[in-house]
């Protein structure tokens, strides 16, 4: 269930594959190598967690730079805005999974906060690339449901640690008002300034609370929401064009430059990936 996305400079390459694991759920993997290609900035629902396996990689994450060589097991939490990109001429490659917090902390003794984001365990990203590549190549069920989620946890109970407690962010609640009215109105979104006016802010107070919380501006979450409506479009068998117009994109053209900036693939491609 692969299949790569075009339109990039050559030897790149980003093919997505989704395996059942039973009980309803399935997991998200993507292999991948880029040369110049570098991911907009944008948050996951599920967490990321790759194992570079070629070249070097550069990661802005946290307010810091953070950077990945073969063997190193990088980890990204859910809903925290990063960027991704080569770190030389030589570009990197890497395998990713993107597991829900669920999944992660399954018969792990902590709720999966990470620390540090990239991980140096050289025998647990190996067993991560080795079960990768596994699946990649057609494992039966079984098998990813017998690997994937143990290896997982494992991952959760030698690195994660308890959660800080939670501090409240002046802006969080500004935050979270204007990304369940921008995803209410997906298709003709309001004005900052309207919606600054039905919480008694001004837009730039809007904006600021947003920008501190998310770490992106409003128009950038809506880009990467509207691309995750899109995923689940396409894999119920929309054409792109029409997803396009379904989730508020300009037209198809407008929807395959948000969807390789934030998934690295085109929508065709993905589509193809994840219904093979």
């Amino acid at each position: 269930m692969s299949g790569e996305g075009g339109g990039r400079s050559p030897g790149e390459y980003a093919r997505w594959t989704r395996t059942p694991l039973g009980a309803g759920q399935s997991l998200y993997l993507m292999t991948a190598c880029f040369t110049a290609h570098r991911y907009a900035p944008h948050a996951h629902h599920e967490f990321a967690v790759g194992v570079c396996t070629e070249g070097a990689e550069v990661i802005d994450y946290r307010g810091e730079r953070i950077g990945a060589r073969p063997g190193s097991i990088v980890v990204l939490a859910p809903g925290e805005a990063h960027t991704g990109g080569p770190a030389g001429d030589e570009g990197y490659a890497y395998r990713a999974f993107y597991p829900s917090m669920a999944l992660l902390t399954d018969g792990a003794c902590t709720d999966a906060h990470f620390a540090e984001p990239v991980i140096d365990d050289p025998a647990l990203a190996a067993a991560l690339r080795a079960a990768h590549v596994a699946v990649d190549r057609g494992a039966e069920p079984l098998e990813a449901e017998s690997r994937l989620p143990w290896l997982l946890a494992a991952l959760a109970r030698r690195h994660g640690r308890a959660r800080p407690a939670a501090t409240a962010a002046l802006g969080s609640g500004v935050a979270r008002a204007v990304r369940d009215r921008l995803a209410d109105e997906l298709t003709d979104p309001p004005s900052l300034a309207a919606i600054g006016c039905d919480l008694g802010l001004s837009r730039y107070q809007v904006l600021r609370a947003f920008r501190e919380t998310m770490g992106m501006p409003p128009y950038a979450w809506l880009a990467q929401h509207r691309v995750e409506r899109a995923r689940g479009l396409l894999e119920a068998g929309h054409r792109p064009a029409e997803v396009a117009g379904l989730v508020g994109f300009a037209d198809q053209a407008h929807l395959t430059r948000w969807f390789r900036r934030v998934l690295g693939a085109t929508p065709a491609a993905y589509s193809r990936s994840v219904r093979t």
